[in-house]
């Protein structure tokens, strides 16, 4: 394992989906999640951490210090048992589990070995204290949610199965079922990053989330919807992901300020207009990544800032 993070860094993730649905919101039918007020398309944070850890799992499989902590079917529970197991083999009383020792030195142990032993847990960190308390801890990697460049337009599809659930469904209805479902023709989303370096490094409040495992996650953003496809999500794609460093763990400038730089135009017929202009109202909707184009201004940036192009 390399050394623990000490340079702050923000990041611009641009991703697309053409005929699917991105997330689907489950209070709406499971709709394409939507701003009600400007019609833009959004996905939620926890969707995409769930898509990282997704192809981590695949990345590095059981290797040690790659495990995931939230994962389909997982007893939590049983997770902070083996921290206390491996820390206070002698405490074996299932009372004894729900208070962390009284020992600052042991309490900060049981923390320290879920942070060595689960990427997720030291990248967004974790609430351990379930019944059997492992602690908590913040994680230096945090996610806004996606929002779509454009307005979006869900559309609800109707599809049939030709096969029957029931005998009598098969007698009454021929075999043939219907149902419904939901997709976004094309949308173009866009998500910021936060990645902070004194909760990777900190001697005590540090998860330890090192220069390893923040390439682990430059690939993982690049490459985990390559490694999700369904019905729902068949043409998802990550199209950019733009990373502003800084020289130091407290930050040159501020994260909005470099935010800003980055740009994403509309394009038809070789001209290229900003988003939302008046002049692009007569020009068809979107429908591809050749659409839109994305620009970073590199132009003064502020001293201490490296701005990398990971995709």
């Amino acid at each position: 394992m390399s050394t623990p993070v000490t340079n702050r860094c923000e990041f611009v993730l641009f991703f697309d989906v053409a005929n699917g649905n991105p997330n689907g919101d489950p209070d709406a039918g499971n709709m394409p999640r939507l701003d009600p007020e400007t019609s833009h398309g959004l996905v939620s944070d926890v969707a995409l951490k769930r898509k990282v850890r997704n192809y981590v799992s695949l990345a590095k499989g059981d290797k040690p210090g790659f495990e995931i902590y939230i994962t389909e079917g997982s007893t939590l529970n049983n997770q902070h048992k083996r921290a206390w197991a491996a820390v206070m083999p002698n405490v074996t009383k299932d009372g004894e589990f729900k208070k962390l020792p009284k020992d600052q030195q042991k309490s900060r142990e049981l923390t320290a070995w879920m942070c060595a032993n689960f990427w997720d847990i030291r990248t967004f960190g974790a609430v351990m204290s379930t019944g059997v308390n492992a602690g908590q801890v913040r994680g230096p990697v945090q996610f806004t949610f996606a929002r779509s460049v454009d307005p979006i337009l869900p559309l609800e599809i109707s599809i049939t199965r030709m096969a029957a659930t029931t005998e009598r469904d098969a007698e009454d209805k021929g075999g043939q079922t219907m149902g419904r479902k939901h997709i976004v023709p094309y949308g173009l989303y866009r998500a910021h990053g936060f990645i902070s370096a004194p909760l990777a490094s900190h001697p005590v409040k540090g998860t330890g989330f090192s220069e390893d495992d923040l390439e682990l996650l430059w690939q993982a953003l690049t490459q985990m919807f390559d490694h999700d496809r369904s019905a729902a999500r068949g043409e998802m794609a990550t199209r950019r992901l733009i990373v502003f460093r800084h020289k130091s763990a407290l930050g040159n400038a501020q994260a909005q300020a470099l935010f800003d730089r980055v740009k994403a135009w509309r394009v038809h017929e070789r001209v290229r207009q900003p988003v939302g202009s008046a002049a692009t109202d007569n020009w068809p909707p979107a429908r591809r990544w050749a659409d839109y184009a994305v620009t970073v201004d590199t132009e003064g940036l502020p001293a201490g800032i490296t701005m990398i192009e990971r995709c």
